[in-house]
């Protein structure tokens, strides 16, 4: 069955691309996983943001296929924290995690357009930030290292000051491949 990843990611493509299979790539029309988390946990917002994502895209498919959407954000005490607007909002989220333990769950949808069964599962990752300083940060930033991800960092830049406690890494980086290959193994 062909398999069609339904994001611009690159760090998405690269993670199915080393894990060896064979897809294409459809990203979602603009605006298509929109939305606010409206009181939901993380775990539901995510995964709603993801169906979203796997629905724009399979909705566009003629022929069979299994389309793979993930949406993935940190929360610090529940509160989600997203791709940064600007600098500004970075510096905010980087200051807020500083010395502290913090998730980030990623939301799931693999859809199969054949049939238009999806099915939808969330992940955790727990991770803990190192104390950072004020030069720390100011360096950070001005990197641009924190542009498009999800609570201003991108754990595959191997920050020696985040530590992975539970979880997996392909998680934080975007898209939870053990998870991924349970959920592909149910049409199987």
């Amino acid at each position: 069955m062909r398999l069609i990843l339904a994001s611009q990611s690159p760090r998405r493509r690269e993670l199915l691309v080393d894990a060896g299979y064979e897809f294409d790539v459809m990203s979602p029309a603009e605006g298509a996983e929109s939305g606010e988390p409206d009181g939901d946990s993380t775990s539901v917002f995510v995964s709603r943001l993801a169906v979203q994502k796997a629905a724009d895209v399979a909705l566009r498919i003629v022929e069979p296929a299994r389309v793979i959407a993930c949406d993935t954000v940190a929360d610090c005490d529940g509160l989600v924290l997203g791709k940064p607007t600007d600098r500004e909002d970075a510096e905010r989220m980087l200051r807020m995690l500083s010395g502290r333990e913090h998730s980030v769950w990623s939301g799931l949808c693999v859809w199969d357009t054949a049939s238009s069964e999806f099915h939808v599962e969330s992940a955790e990752s727990r991770l803990e930030m190192a104390p950072l300083t004020s030069a720390m940060i100011e360096a950070y930033l001005d990197s641009g290292a924190w542009i498009g991800k999800s609570g201003a960092f991108g754990y595959q830049d191997d920050h020696d000051w985040l530590q992975l406690k539970s979880g997996t890494a392909s998680n934080v980086v975007g898209l939870p491949m053990d998870l991924l290959k349970q959920m592909l193994q149910h049409w199987d």
